[in-house]
């Protein structure tokens, strides 16, 4: 019988906190201006911010599901927020790494697996789906809190637009995690309370929930739509879109070797 997490299953992972260091390191160089290519030390900054933000949103939903029941999170290696002992790592870190890379949306990952069964109560599984967007949503107040407090000033315009264009992967992935689509968080928040037939009915198309939200997303009407109502929500916490945009342009600092980036987002 697997018992309660030991001290060991809890320790947070070098590899994580490798990555908070790189953040770290990466944010000051933005902060500072230290780096000469600032787009390129905003790329680190803002990937190694994503990519904690995933492992924390992983984490959240194996911590509560550890209080809720399920005490083999512990043995898996769910709590030390290492991004390599998530149930798939490539949906979990690579892929919304990659497609922040390809088009600035912040897709969410994979999961951890819990053990449903150990666990007791709709609230109790409706919670555990919850607890990953909500991580989320606790990022994108984090980020957006310069701009809603009205704080911004000695802010340097870099780190405001890597931070602009940060909160708006957290809003992306907050968003269409919390879809009621299978294979999404939204779906496990009501799923505790569909019927036994309709669960065995959707469970075989749980697995392409996630493609189908990309191929939506493909489609124009649909495309901006969504994107007209990310604007609108960061717009009332006080992030305008250029500054999201100038983000998202240092963020891709490659351009740079072959195109000449938008000089109207110029920190120097």
């Amino acid at each position: 019988m697997t018992t309660a997490a030991t001290r060991g299953d809890r320790r947070i992972s070098p590899v994580f906190l490798g990555i908070a260091a790189v953040t770290a390191v990466a944010g000051w160089a933005v902060w500072t201006g230290f780096a000469d290519a600032t787009g390129f030390a905003v790329f680190l900054f803002v990937t190694g911010a994503w990519i904690v933000s995933l492992c924390l949103h992983e984490y959240a939903h194996a911590r509560t599901a550890l209080h809720s029941g399920d005490l083999s999170v512990g043995a898996k290696g769910y709590l030390t927020l290492n991004p390599l002992k998530y149930t798939h790592a490539l949906l979990s870190i690579v892929l919304p790494v990659l497609f922040v890379i390809m088009g600035g949306i912040g897709l969410p990952g994979g999961a951890v697996y819990i053990e449903r069964g150990r666990i007791h109560g709709r609230w109790k599984h409706s919670l555990i789906s919850a607890a990953g967007p909500l991580t989320n949503v606790a990022f994108a107040f984090l980020c957006t809190a310069p701009f809603w407090l009205d704080a911004l000033d000695g802010v340097p315009r870099a780190f405001q637009y890597a931070l602009a264009f940060l909160a708006m992967l957290q809003v992306t992935a907050a968003i269409l995690n919390s879809l009621p689509i299978p294979g999404l968080d939204g779906y496990g928040v009501i799923e505790p309370w569909l019927s036994y037939r309709i669960r065995r009915q959707v469970e075989p198309i749980a697995p392409f929930g996630l493609i189908a939200v990309f191929a939506l997303l493909w489609i124009p009407e649909v495309n901006i739509v969504f994107f007209d109502a990310i604007h609108a929500l960061l717009r009332g916490l006080g992030v305008e879109e250029f500054q999201r945009y100038c983000g998202y342009d240092l963020y891709r600092f490659w351009r740079g070797l072959f195109d000449e980036q938008d000089p109207g987002c110029a920190v120097g």
